[in-house]
């Protein structure tokens, strides 16, 4: 119960959005979902850092990938992470404490959480070789769904796995690409400082914000169909709050007020 409170701590410092829903779930939801959020925080901190050169990057990612594909199961034995090296200073406690997350989840969903993050990690390493160059729609949608779409059905499959839920995987996909095409476009002028830009060539915000609309409507879709319970609850924080911000981002602002986002919570938390 100690290392669950150090991990929700850690969940809190790195993501509040995510921490209220993930703290609102059953105890064993919990530390699956939990698990699988910080393992794939770790990575997307690598893909992100602004002081790591790309190959780097690869290297890191890959790394982290090969060792979670050797789990076992045996925790005096299994040891997830990298070789840091030099840049063990530069990287966060999130990042560095990856074994910890990935060992956290219950045995029986261990494994699916270690496979995805594991994926995940592959593709950014080849996305971070190629400077996340966006020139097509497929190459925008091959994207989000990596570090995305990928995380929808992930989550489909830790609410089969917890109580039978059952989704519609495509929606599930459009759940996690509709969040990520928010966080692009809150994100493009940090990005673009960083000489990153992932809008296809002749693409406008406008556009991307239609792109954005469509995914979310898948969400909508796959959050309506799903019954009463704890995956229920968690898809509609994060849900609620896109749609705000993607909004709010249309009426000229760059997000949403910290009011904002409690007030959007409470809408969809009040009994």
């Amino acid at each position: 119960m100690n290392w669950q409170k150090d991990a929700l701590e850690v969940l809190k410092e790195t993501s509040r959005t995510f921490y209220i829903p993930i703290s609102l779930l059953p105890s064993a939801l919990k530390e699956a979902v939990a698990s699988a959020y910080l393992c794939m925080r770790a990575i997307d901190e690598i893909e992100d850092h602004s002081e790591l050169e790309n190959s780097t990057k690869a290297q890191l990612l890959r790394s982290i990938s090969l060792s979670l594909q050797t789990g076992t199961g045996d925790p005096t034995s299994d040891r997830f992470g990298a070789d840091w090296g030099d840049v063990r200073s530069k990287l966060p406690e999130v990042t560095l404490r990856v074994d910890e997350w990935a060992k956290l989840a219950p045995d029986s969903i261990a494994p699916r959480i270690w496979d995805a993050t594991a994926a995940m990690a592959d593709r950014m390493a080849m996305w971070a070789e190629r400077n996340w160059t966006i020139r097509t729609v497929t190459d925008l949608d091959s994207y989000t769904f990596s570090v995305a779409g990928a995380v929808g059905l992930l989550l489909s499959d830790l609410w089969a796995w917890h109580d039978n839920t059952q989704t519609n995987r495509m929606e599930a996909i459009g759940f996690g690409r509709g969040l990520q095409t928010v966080n692009i476009l809150r994100n493009a002028r940090e990005d673009r400082s960083r000489g990153v830009d992932f809008f296809p060539d002749g693409w406008t915000t406008s556009d991307m914000q239609a792109y954005a609309r469509r995914n979310l409507e898948l969400a909508d879709r796959y959050t309506r169909a799903l019954p009463s319970g704890p995956a229920l609850d968690f898809c509609k924080i994060p849900l609620v709050l896109a749609n705000g911000t993607l909004k709010t981002m249309a009426l000229g602002n760059e997000k949403l007020t910290r009011h904002d986002v409690m007030e959007l919570i409470g809408q969809v938390t009040r009994r």
